[in-house]
């Protein structure tokens, strides 16, 4: 079996070494990126077999990669490897040209395998999000919520863990983030939707079936 060429981007090195102990020799780790500038050059260049990219990056997400490299490299098939299991997320980056979602919690074997699988064409997904695909395609894109569109991608996922409970500490431990960057996205929220704390950002969030 020959081993897929794969291009890893996420902006954590901690984590890209992890992934790539994780694959070992299975596959060849041909170059990796740590945001959209540096990634969508690499991938034009080395022209990978799959992509294994997050949809957080510091200077867009990982479906920015994708609308700018898949026009041009029709061949290279992107599977998005994230923190968040938010549905808009997954829809997002599916809807970009990716050919499937798995999060950070999958196990090493599994997301070689997902990788293989991707590279032939397959698409993977962890199976609670398979779930948002279909009813996302099945029901059309939903209704865009004003005010919920005013908020960032990472800005609707705080806005979601806040609302389910979560301490900023904890949310920080999720996200991969420090504690005072959570703190300035829930200001941030707070701010765009003109709410005062915590207890009305948690009821707007509910009466939006968002929890």
């Amino acid at each position: 079996m020959s081993r897929s060429r794969v291009v890893l981007v996420d902006d954590h090195d901690l984590f890209r070494s992890g992934v790539r102990s994780e694959l070992g020799e299975a596959v060849v780790i041909v170059g990796e990126a740590a945001s959209v500038a540096a990634a969508v050059p690499l991938i034009r260049e080395l022209d990978p077999d799959v992509v294994l990219l997050d949809v957080h990056l510091p200077d867009g997400g990982g479906h920015a990669v994708i609308a700018q490299v898949a026009p041009e490299r029709p061949g290279v098939r992107f599977l998005a490897l994230s923190v968040s299991d938010a549905a808009e997320d997954v829809i997002d980056v599916i809807r970009a040209g990716a050919r499937g979602y798995v999060t950070k919690s999958i196990s090493g074997a599994d997301l070689l395998d997902a990788v293989r699988r991707t590279a032939d064409g397959d698409a993977v997904f962890s199976p609670r999000l398979a779930g948002f695909v279909l009813d996302a395609f099945r029901s059309g894109a939903p209704p865009i919520d004003p005010e919920l569109d005013v908020l960032t991608t990472r800005e609707r996922e705080v806005l979601q863990l806040i609302a389910r409970g979560y301490r900023y500490k904890e949310i920080a431990g999720r996200l991969h983030l420090s504690v005072k960057t959570v703190e300035t996205h829930v200001s941030a929220v707070l701010r765009k939707l003109q709410l005062s704390n915590r207890h009305e950002l948690t009821r707007w969030a509910a009466e939006r079936r968002l929890i």
